[in-house]
């Protein structure tokens, strides 16, 4: 930061209840819009210095940055700018479909594909009594050779036989379902939740175990009403906004007295 962060000045005690950490964050986003992405930021104990402040406050200004997707900490270098978030469209197409739409080189790695017995919770949503056998499919999802997204997917092993060997070579599920068993996923019921990265996904996306995670879960159908799978993807929080666009409902306009049948 050097002679950009000399121009903060001193943090003084904020009116009312609000943070000094607070201030110390607005003082730090001044900073970051003016530097480009990959620019390092000061240590703590320079920023503590130079803002005169305590470190506490300062590392917590820093933990929310760097949770919000501002700054990235990169362990035995530091923490620099991060690269502005990518813009996900939310739409009823493939992971492949959207990443090129995106601009992104679609890739996968099959991390694991296995025929289990549904627990009760995906058997309800594959409309399958409980203990049928489902195929598990989990991925790794990249965008130019970078990890995007962990992805686990339950579908009816009855309705898919022999999916475990076709995974084996294909990118898109969707592709499969409509090459091999002519089903076209149409329509899908979707949810978006917050969550803290668990080990093993944090590792994959390469990130830090606890790091902030968005969690899609699509539940997907065919044109008869059938579901299709189940599936739940782990998104990094602080590399990708998701967007949809929404449409209101067009109303009917009332048939005014000018409307009214003539007839008679």
């Amino acid at each position: 930061m050097g002679r950009n962060s000399a121009a903060l000045g001193t943090v003084t005690q904020p009116p009312g209840n609000v943070p000094k950490y607070y201030l110390v964050k607005r003082h730090l986003l001044e900073i970051i819009d003016a530097l480009p992405p990959g620019a390092p930021v000061a240590p703590e104990r320079v920023l503590t210095a130079e803002l005169r402040t305590s470190r506490t406050t300062v590392r917590q200004a820093l933990a929310e940055l760097v949770g919000e997707g501002r700054l990235v900490r990169r362990q035995g270098s530091g923490t620099f700018v991060a690269e502005p978030k990518t813009a996900w469209p939310l739409s009823m197409t493939s992971f492949s479909e959207q990443a090129a739409a995106s601009g992104l080189r679609p890739g996968t790695r099959l991390l694991s594909v296995e025929t289990v017995s549904a627990d009760d919770d995906i058997a309800h949503r594959l409309g399958l009594k409980p203990g049928a056998l489902v195929h598990r499919i989990e991925r790794l999802r990249t965008g130019d050779d970078r990890p995007l997204a962990v992805e686990v997917c339950f579908v009816s092993a009855a309705r898919f036989p022999e999916l475990p060997d076709r995974m084996r070579s294909a990118q898109s599920l969707y592709e499969v379902f409509e090459r091999h068993y002519g089903v076209i996923p149409v329509d899908a019921e979707q949810t978006i939740e917050s969550a803290a990265a668990p080990p093993a996904e944090a590792a994959l996306l390469e990130t830090d175990t606890g790091a902030p995670m968005l969690v899609l879960s699509r539940h997907t159908f065919d044109d008869a009403g059938t579901p299709v799978e189940w599936v739940r993807s782990w998104y990094r929080g602080d590399r990708y906004v998701f967007v949809a666009r929404l449409t209101r409902p067009r109303r009917r306009r009332a048939a005014g007295p000018d409307r009214a049948s003539t007839r008679g």
